[in-house]
């Protein structure tokens, strides 16, 4: 089967894709990449579109690397993919399936006792690094065995990269509980290899309430840094705040910025190519079936409805149901050479 062979350096060759590549501006990016993951597959699915509107899965829906083949848990969650400084694509994933006892992958319904860990609780991030998008380091990071502590932790989630430009380091940051208390964000930062923490995760903003929070999601705009986030506060929704600084002084803001009467998780923004607009994306698992939704904005106060995939302006053309997504910005040449190798006509 043709998935599962872009993944990994085991591959003869593979290492020669790991060279630093020229750094690519606004002005040389033409099209969209989407990664995501389906209930169904626990692998990454990966969407292209020329326009930010409307997008086609490169694999006809089928996924491009099969959680099997990376995960320690054999299914993967809440794809995230950014652009290093060194024109490398990192990529950062939930190792965990949550469908494992189901699918025949192990004997419990979680890997740890629910009880005493809580939903979910798997102790590992998929860390995945590529100059192509075809070929692909891989580091299974357990998170419980990084620094002493952290043994007991109940999950890490949703984990996601930013470049820090003071400390010119990537920043990784992610949903982490302890046993089975309250799910809260935590950052670090990586090596230059993209194999490890530097140091002991610490804890990236504080709720002021005593409710989980989750999926952080931060973009730099201008000066500021924008971070969405999920708070379990009367239901699950999409929160913003700011800060001057990547990783400390986020001001809490009471108001909810999704549009949606119903549960919503996984924001991600990213912005609309030669424009001032950016897209506001986010994950409706409360409604059924599930469904991505949509707001645009362009000073991160105002934001207009743009309702959901094939509901509006906003289209998938071959695949439905998308769970927990991130857009990035490709050039003309890395959509076709991706699109190429997966056999879509652009």
């Amino acid at each position: 089967m043709k998935f599962g062979f872009i993944t990994l350096l085991l591959i003869a060759g593979a290492a020669s894709a790991q060279k630093k590549t020229k750094v690519t501006q606004e002005k040389d990016m033409s099209s969209y990449l989407m990664v995501y993951f389906k209930d169904d597959t626990h692998g990454l699915h990966m969407a292209l579109s020329p326009d930010g509107y409307t997008f086609t899965d490169v694999n006809k829906g089928k996924p491009v690397i099969a959680g099997d083949t990376i995960a320690l848990q054999k299914g993967i969650r809440d794809p995230h993919i950014t652009r290093g400084p060194d024109g490398a694509f990192y990529l950062a994933l939930t190792d965990l399936h949550v469908f494992a006892k189901k699918a025949g992958l192990r004997d419990t319904e979680w890997e740890r006792d629910g009880n005493q860990y809580g939903w979910g609780n798997n102790r590992s991030l998929v860390l995945m690094k590529s100059t192509d998008l075809i070929h692909w380091s891989r580091t299974i990071l357990r998170v419980d065995q990084a620094f002493p502590g952290l043994e007991e932790i109940g999950c890490a989630w949703a984990p996601e990269t930013i470049y820090d430009e003071e400390k010119k380091k990537m920043m990784i940051y992610f949903t982490m509980r302890f046993g089975d208390g309250k799910d809260k964000v935590y950052y670090s930062y990586m090596n230059n290899e993209f194999t490890k923490m530097e140091a002991r995760p610490k804890l990236l903003f504080e709720y002021p309430k005593e409710v989980s929070y989750i999926d952080a999601d931060i973009t730099k705009v201008g000066n500021k840094y924008h971070m969405f986030y999920v708070p379990h506060d009367v239901g699950a929704g999409i929160k913003q705040a700011v800060s001057d600084s990547i990783n400390t002084g986020y001001v809490y803001d009471a108001k909810w910025y999704d549009p949606e009467p119903k549960a919503c998780e996984a924001p991600n923004v990213w912005k609309r190519i030669g424009s001032d607009k950016y897209v506001l994306m986010y994950d409706i698992y409360g409604i059924n079936p599930h469904n991505f939704g949509f707001s645009e904005t362009s000073d991160f106060v105002n934001f207009k409805d743009l309702g959901h995939f094939n509901e509006g302006v906003m289209k998938t053309t071959n695949f439905t149901s998308p769970k927990h997504a991130a857009v990035i910005h490709l050039t003309k040449k890395e959509a076709k050479k991706l699109a190429v190798h997966w056999g879509l006509k652009l």
